[in-house]
């Protein structure tokens, strides 16, 4: 995080640790606003990688989940990077600026990302850089602070992953239960937008807008989830984040097995637990019917739940949820889940394809 930006925040109420937000000092009424009212959020927590040169569309069709031809000024896409095995090592948002393309990833996992990228440059006029200091983020949720974003712009985006620019300024709609948007520019820009939006948003921790993307079933990969799912797994392509149509990339042939000729075994589901132990990343889940030896799921992301609890994303096998079988925490004696609906459906021909 630069250091000018973090004491902007600093001044303006914020706890920091480890380059994160993690509140502005009343972490349940921000998380409880997240979901009811309007926030702005510092999204520092999320690191970016640049990838430019005259090769570089060529170079990033060939690594990715998605289309990258989709994506424009006026097109974003969430998108995935797989191992060999079809494993997801990676899942992003890619947009333009610039002429430039931009992975936005949890910040842990930049420097591994450019690593395993760089393998495969060879010839290509291709450059990659971690480019977290380049430009400022943060998000934006609610109905009135997004109204007030309009004024900066000539038009805003309407549906998720649309992207909008002006005035220093690249705005990129995302799902939620509000209109909501991440926002990029230089320091001058986000700071000036950040006192417009301040009668209107109240600041909010990291663990704000962690909570809206689980209520909007977006999955963020965190380094304790590498390599654990494969796309399907994690309804990547429910999100638009998988094209089955573009032709090779690192992993495609396991991903289109799974997809036309498999059964789907897993999936992610939204969940909620009464007890207030927030469960890390990657956390296993019991159940005594599950398959013997793969266990009954793990856990994605969790959050504390506003009115009390956890509410999380899950990854569970199939077949425990059709029986109504009880999934728990960790063991028999862990927190029972409570499953809920996810904004967006499981379609019939994808139960029937897949992991």
């Amino acid at each position: 995080m630069l250091s000018e930006w973090q004491a902007f925040l600093q001044q303006a109420g914020a706890t920091l640790a480890a380059g994160r937000v993690e509140h502005f000092g009343a972490p349940d009424a921000e998380r409880a606003a997240a979901l009811q009212g309007d926030i702005m959020v510092d999204l520092s927590h999320f690191g970016l990688l640049r990838v430019e040169g005259a090769d570089s569309l060529t170079f990033l069709q060939g690594q990715f989940t998605n289309d990258v031809r989709q994506v424009g000024a006026g097109h974003s896409q969430l998108s995935g990077h797989l191992s060999p095995k079809g494993r997801l090592l990676n899942v992003f948002r890619l947009f333009q600026r610039d002429n430039a393309y931009y992975l936005r990833m949890p910040a842990e996992l930049v420097q591994p990302a450019l690593e395993r990228l760089r393998k495969y440059v060879l010839m290509s006029k291709v450059t990659l850089a971690d480019a977290g200091d380049s430009l400022l983020r943060i998000g934006i949720s609610g109905p009135h602070a997004y109204a007030r974003l309009v004024q900066e712009l000539d038009h805003m985006p309407q549906a998720a992953d649309e992207v909008a620019h002006g005035n220093g300024l690249t705005v990129i709609r995302l799902a939620g239960p509000h209109p909501r948007a991440e926002v990029y520019g230089d320091a001058a820009s986000i700071k000036a937008l950040w006192q417009k939006l301040g009668t209107l948003a109240k600041p909010a921790g990291a663990s704000a807008w962690a909570l809206l993307d689980i209520h909007a079933g977006l999955p963020n990969l965190l380094p304790a989830n590498v390599e654990a799912f494969v796309p399907q797994m994690v309804n990547l392509q429910l999100v638009n984040g998988v094209s089955f149509r573009k032709g090779c990339y690192t992993g495609q042939e396991v991903v289109a097995r799974m997809q036309y000729l498999g059964t789907l075994k897993r999936r992610m589901y939204l969940a909620h637990i009464d007890g207030d132990a927030v469960p890390a990343a990657g956390t296993e889940l019991y159940c005594s019917n599950s398959d013997s030896g793969q266990g009954a799921g793990r856990v994605v992301d969790a959050q504390p739940a506003p009115g009390g609890g956890v509410d999380m994303l899950v990854v569970v096998q199939v077949s425990l949820l059709e029986n109504n079988d009880e999934v728990r925490i960790g063991d028999a004696a862990g927190e029972p889940l409570h499953f809920k609906s996810l904004p967006y459906a499981f379609p019939a021909e994808t139960q029937d394809t897949g992991s």
